[in-house]
C-alpha cells in the first residue's frame, strides 16, 4: 500500500479544524474546501468575484505544494450560496483552467444555504499528481 502524504502549504490559508488543505495517495490528490480567505490577512475577500477568484488561487496554492497544476485537475466540486453567481463565476473559472474545452475538468455546482465564515462560494478538487522522484 502505498504511503498517503497529507499538505498544508505554509503559503495557504491556515485550516480552521481537525483537517489536512489535501491528501495525496495512489497519484490522486483530494483537496478540502476552499473559500475565498486570504491567507495573509486570514479575512474574505470582499465581493462574489473577488472571492471566486480568491479560491481559485488557494486551490493553485495547494496544487503547486503537492506537484500538480490546474491541468491535472480531474474534477471540481463547486457549492455557491446563490445559483445567480453562476455565470460570473464560469469567466474566472474559466480564465484560470484556460482556453478551450479540452483543458476543463469535470465539474459539479451547487446551491447551498450557507458557507464556512459567510463565504459566498467554496470549491474543492481532485486531480492527478505526476509521479516523480520522492512523490508516492
Amino acid at each position: 500500500m502505498e504511503a498517503v502524504r497529507r499538505i498544508n502549504p505554509e503559503k495557504s490559508p491556515k485550516v480552521v479544524g481537525p483537517y489536512s488543505q489535501c491528501v495525496v495517495s495512489g497519484g490522486l490528490l483530494f483537496s478540502s474546501g476552499q473559500i475565498g480567505m486570504d491567507p495573509q490577512t486570514g479575512k474574505l475577500a470582499e465581493g462574489f468575484s473577488a472571492q471566486a477568484r480568491r479560491v481559485l488561487e488557494n486551490l493553485g496554492i495547494i496544487l503547486e505544494a503537492a506537484g500538480a497544476s490546474p491541468q491535472e485537475v480531474l474534477k471540481v466540486t463547486v457549492y455557491l450560496t446563490d445559483l445567480g453567481n453562476y455565470k460570473e463565476l464560469n469567466g474566472i473559472y474559466s480564465a484560470f483552467f484556460g482556453a478551450g474545452a479540452a483543458s476543463f475538468p469535470a465539474r459539479s455546482a451547487v446551491q447551498v444555504s450557507a458557507l464556512p465564515a459567510g463565504a459566498l462560494v467554496e470549491m474543492d478538487v481532485v486531480a492527478a499528481v505526476p509521479r516523480g522522484p520522492g512523490t508516492n
